[in-house]
């Protein structure tokens, strides 16, 4: 979210996408969000979307809310569309934020997530060491710690957003 804000200065209004088919997840994702926009003095509605039937109501929505960006939780639905969304922030013109580079390489304005590669490959050591005789209970949870910021470039510029030097430095990858 702050990314977002960061993009876009004078935010006041940001909507936050949240699958409510898992209520206790939906619960908690909101909750952050709301915590994370009064920190940064927004103002934030949350919307729910479950099936791929909703993501249009969602979209033609944001317009009667006046929400200058998207924020979409992280969760295995939207993960799974992560391109479809991507495509749908750009033709309906929404600056938003995903945490999947495929989101961002669809059209989206700005992923920041884990580094998939990294994650699998961490995946790939640990599964090693239980076929070579490891018992799971004994071995450390791992967590991939690589994080990525993808920036649209075209996307921005559609959007008539000028990316700050600083934040486009310090991007893993810009599409242009």
């Amino acid at each position: 979210m702050e990314l977002l804000h960061e993009l876009i200065p004078t935010t006041t209004v940001i909507a936050a996408l949240v699958n409510p088919s898992d209520p206790a997840r939906a619960e908690i994702t909101s909750r952050t969000l709301q915590a994370a926009a009064h920190t940064l003095g927004l103002k934030l509605h949350v919307l729910h979307a479950s099936t791929d039937g909703d993501f249009e109501a969602v979209f033609t929505g944001l317009t009667s809310l006046k929400a200058d960006g998207l924020v979409i939780g992280g969760e295995p639905f939207f993960n799974s569309r992560s391109g479809q969304l991507g495509a749908l922030t750009f033709r309906h013109a929404v600056p938003a934020i995903y945490q999947l580079r495929e989101f961002a390489a669809a059209g989206g304005l700005v992923s920041y997530g884990a580094n998939l590669s990294d994650a699998y490959r961490l995946t790939g050591i640990y599964t090693g060491r239980v076929l070579k005789g490891a018992k799971p209970a004994d071995l450390a949870v791992q967590q991939s710690t690589k994080v990525e910021l993808i920036i649209n470039m075209k996307t921005a510029k559609a959007l008539g957003i000028s990316v700050p030097l600083p934040l486009s430095g310090r991007a893993d990858e810009v599409i242009e």
